[in-house]
């Protein structure tokens, strides 16, 4: 990809050149759909519906029409009298934690009184530290053959210390978000099926020999995401039979029901757009995690702090463009941790090139 060498210093950085950029224009629309009084205001339900919509389309209909969903398997087993790609048993399922991410992606951002930059901070924060237990599981089953470098091991600690310093933080006089049950729902959602899915991710890394054209990782982002797809809508239609057919009037689902039959005349289509930004950096982020020879800590460092720098970039975009909040001062100091333990993920690098 971009005519890169694979597993080199120079495709690293495109892919995180690609996943900054449109995670910015990610968080920037989010913020100016849901805050810019003066702009097309969605409710939190419509933008939910119309990015995830944009998200999927995008990238389900690329894996598609570029065929990536062809896996060169290692083992094929019988399964109801069809033989199929052992890989599938674990892909498959790492789709469906993939589609419980999407929405709770989302929604993360869309709670009232949570900045841009710490519903990220939270968000990656949590899956560094998923990143390093991955490793360190996978390393005692003998799946990882790597070791994690104490450059590495650093960056964790800079990484969560930029978590914990807004863990509690107070923002415009709201409480915590740690008071909130509903955040506290969505967010450990998130945090569980992430720590599946970067397992399966490794896992499928980890047991393919370096050199094999088997390492396939557009194979395993396209199955994963035709299974996330499928999932989605079987959900999206379960909510919408729960509604029409069976009166259910829960809130959030009668939202979405409202949203899905009753489009916002003349401004949907914005909402869906800008969701296939959130498409793009899937593309990105699942080549972020599943680079090749780095620990699943290295990627998952990688991967978190740089949409970190997107989240402060988007928050002072929204400020300067469209009169937001700029960030406070601990906002500040947890970017000065974040690019810390970028310099240590560097130092860590430049040792990982001279031992090789």
């Amino acid at each position: 990809m971009f005519r890169a060498k694979e597993g080199s210093i120079a495709q690293l950085l495109q892919f995180c050149a690609g996943y900054f950029t449109f995670y910015v224009i990610t968080g920037l629309t989010v913020k100016y759909f849901l805050q810019y009084s003066d702009g097309p205001h969605f409710a939190g339900m419509e933008n939910l519906v119309y990015s995830t919509f944009g998200g999927m389309t995008l990238a389900t209909g690329t894996v598609i029409v570029l065929r990536w969903y062809k896996l060169h398997s290692l083992k094929r087993v019988q399964i109801a009298g069809f033989s199929v790609p052992q890989e599938l048993l674990y892909i498959i399922p790492s789709g469906f934690f993939t589609a419980i991410i999407i929405p709770t992606t989302t929604l993360m951002y869309s709670f009232k009184g949570i900045s841009v930059m710490v519903a990220m901070l939270l968000m990656r924060g949590s899956v560094i530290i998923i990143s390093r237990i991955v490793d360190s599981i996978q390393i005692r089953q003998g799946i990882l053959k790597k070791s994690v470098l104490w450059e590495e091991n650093v960056a964790i600690v800079f990484a969560l210390a930029a978590v914990f310093i807004n863990l509690f933080k107070q923002e415009d006089g709201k409480e915590s978000m740690f008071s909130s049950i509903p955040v506290m729902v969505v967010f450990s959602l998130y945090i569980i099926s992430y720590a599946i899915r970067i397992y399966i991710m490794n896992y499928y890394k980890n047991t393919r020999k370096v050199d094999s054209k088997v390492n396939n990782n557009k194979a395993f982002f396209a199955i994963e995401q035709l299974s996330s797809t499928t999932f989605i809508l079987l959900a999206t239609i379960t909510v919408v039979l729960l509604v029409k057919q069976f009166g259910f009037d829960g809130f959030r689902e009668v939202a979405i029901v409202d949203t899905i039959f009753n489009p916002r005349e003349g401004w949907w289509y914005l909402g869906v757009l800008a969701g296939m930004a959130f498409g793009v950096v899937a593309f990105f982020s699942v080549f972020i995690f599943m680079f090749k020879g780095r620990t699943a800590t290295f990627s998952g460092l990688v991967n978190r702090l740089t949409s970190l720098i997107a989240g402060t970039v988007s928050t002072l975009l929204f400020a300067l463009l469209f009169g937001g909040h700029f960030p406070q001062l601990l906002d500040w100091i947890a970017l000065l941790l974040i690019f810390t333990a970028v310099g240590f993920i560097a130092k860590g690098e430049n040792r990982r090139k001279s031992l090789s």
